[in-house]
């Protein structure tokens, strides 16, 4: 299966080459249903775009079934396993090529099925009830897609690219554009629906190493893409950068609290997320798909290597445990480096010409200040818990046993992790060549030029500081155990996302069921109405315990009774 991906992936790639070349759009349409006046039609889009984001998720996912047959291989249900993956790429993909709500839909929520299958796939109560948060939190966006159908009736027709250019100004649009925004919102993990997308690392690792980079979490930021002739002119766009830009902050800032490695990761992508959400909302829809492919790689380079790490500590995903990897684990950390080093965007690694050309525009932009150091800050942010993990993993000493047998001879993984290693290396320049026509060269001042390079050099300097195992750490006065749990739990949105829309709810209702149904509901109904009929029943078979001596007596009282009446009446 792997192969076969990758094969397809290789034609992909070819074929996008000729249309960016020649500036091609093929729109196909295949009649399925032909009744009367009604034709139910299927409709596929390829464009350069839908080419190269379809070539990315292909090349990805082979390598991610690849790692699978290494890092499943003990598991009993292995092809279950290869099976819902290929389902979850290629409902994906069934989203990538569609130009037809209806499509978009079945691809949308195919995505968000499977999710809550391969969440739930190590089958116990931290997994279901993240699968359930996962499967919930995603039912908004369908739910507003549905609703984003029905308004498009008015129309006649579902294929939303022919008409969003001319129809952009009518009123219906604007209710379709801020509704396609909140589902994006939802897909995509921004505030307030964000709390998902941690808890859906309760799913195996090569699942969070697809889901992280090219399938699920990115599925809304395309949609955005795809809709950006739309969504520009309406001014709740403006909510979507404030809320990118918060998730951006939030996610850097909960990252540094946290110490299970894949959480560390998934927060990063979440900071990512608001970044790609927030550029995209100012109008820069073309850097935000730039960046979208870019992070793919390195980001499912991350996954894989916690995976192998993960297994050799004998399943700990906590980052206190390890140290010291390096000396043992060369390969695994070579790629861990580079990946992580692209994610802060150093110099000519694939995340460098993304990010440093969004900071750039953002600099250029004529927002105001609170855009402009949110977007520096989370920079910094991300320079600083990833020396921080690089830290906790290579530097400090192993706490986890006594006696260990590290070993990096894994080479199914290996060989799965350096195809992903060459593309975080080369796939920004070889992007930046192909997706712009033109060079982008952003004149700025010195010190406006060089804010990255100032914020990640502070980022690092506090992330070494705070990693410090010493007993001068700076780790005890920076990080205040009160302020702590308000920051490492995400600004309190796991709780109020499961406990604020789930628990009160169903505590209510418990409540209800408690007192009113099985109280006085009982008791004014059935449960009175037999008790009453109880009591009388046992009280008439005190009557027929002895049937014969009853019987006598009442005979003798009812003849004491008729002597009565009749002495009464001779007198």
């Amino acid at each position: 299966m792997c192969l076969y991906f990758f094969f397809f992936s290789f034609m992909s790639f070819i074929f996008m080459i000729y249309f960016i070349m020649n500036n091609l759009v093929i729109f196909f349409e295949w009649e399925l249903i032909s009744l009367n006046s009604v034709s139910v039609v299927m409709s596929i889009l390829l464009d350069w775009m839908s080419l190269l984001f379809m070539m990315f998720v292909l090349m990805i996912s082979s390598v991610v079934i690849y790692y699978s047959k290494s890092y499943m291989s003990s598991e009993l249900n292995l092809f279950r396993f290869i099976i819902l993956v290929v389902l979850f790429v290629f409902s994906m993909i069934l989203l990538i090529l569609s130009p037809n709500i209806i499509s978009i839909l079945l691809g949308w929520d195919g995505l968000g099925l499977v999710s809550y299958c391969l969440v739930i796939y190590y089958q116990n109560n931290k997994s279901y009830n993240a699968g359930m948060l996962t499967a919930l939190s995603n039912r908004i966006g369908d739910v507003l897609i549905l609703m984003v159908i029905s308004w498009m009736l008015n129309y006649g027709s579902w294929n939303y690219i022919f008409y969003l250019d001319f129809m952009k100004n009518d009123f219906i649009m604007f209710f379709i554009g801020i509704m396609i925004i909140m589902a994006s919102m939802t897909k995509s993990a921004q505030i307030p629906f964000s709390s998902w997308l941690p808890a859906a690392m309760a799913a195996p690792t090569p699942v969070s190493a697809l889901v992280h980079s090219s399938t699920l979490v990115t599925a809304g930021v395309y949609l955005l893409i795809r809709f950006n002739l739309l969504i520009t002119k309406i001014f709740f766009i403006k909510i979507l950068l404030l809320m990118g830009m918060l998730t951006m902050f939030m996610a850097g800032i909960s990252a540094n609290y946290e110490y299970d490695l894949k959480k560390i990761i998934a927060l990063s992508t979440l900071s990512q997320l608001g970044l790609m959400m927030s550029i995209l909302s100012m109008g820069f829809s073309d850097l935000a798909f730039f960046h979208l492919l870019t992070h793919a790689m390195f980001k499912a380079l991350l996954f894989m290597c916690s995976g192998v790490i993960i297994h050799m500590m004998n399943n700990t995903q906590d980052i206190r445990y390890m140290g010291g990897i390096s000396i043992y684990l060369p390969m695994t950390c070579l790629c861990l480096n580079i990946s992580n080093m692209a994610l802060c965007g150093i110099p000519f690694l694939a995340g460098f010409y993304s990010k440093d050309l969004i900071l750039e525009m953002v600099s250029f932009s004529s927002l105001n200040m609170m855009v402009f150091m949110f977007y520096y800050i989370s920079t910094g942010l991300t320079m600083f818990y990833t020396i921080r993990l690089l830290m906790y993993l290579m530097v400090n000493d192993l706490n986890l046993l006594s006696i260990y047998n590290l070993y990096d001879e894994d080479y199914i993984m290996i060989k799965s992790m350096f195809v992903l290693l060459f593309m975080s290396l080369i796939s920004g320049s070889f992007l930046s060549w192909m997706i712009f026509y033109y060079p982008y060269l952003v004149y700025l001042p010195f010190n406006l030029k060089m804010m990255v390079i100032y914020v990640s050099v502070i980022g690092g300097v506090l992330g070494f500081l705070v990693s410090n195992m010493s007993i001068y750490s700076v780790n005890k006065f920076i990080f205040s155990y009160n302020l702590s749990s308000f920051l490492c739990l995400m600004w309190f949105m796991p709780s109020l996302s499961t406990y604020g829309l789930n628990y009160y709810f169903l505590n209510l209702g418990q409540n209800l069921l408690k007192i009113i149904d099985m109280g006085w509901s009982e008791m004014y109904t059935g449960q009175g109405i037999l008790y009453i009929l109880k009591n009388y029943s046992s009280f008439y078979n005190i009557f027929q315990m002895n049937n014969l001596k009853i019987y006598l007596f009442s005979f003798i009282i009812w003849m004491m009774f008729i002597m009565y009446m009749l002495f009464l009446s001779i007198i």
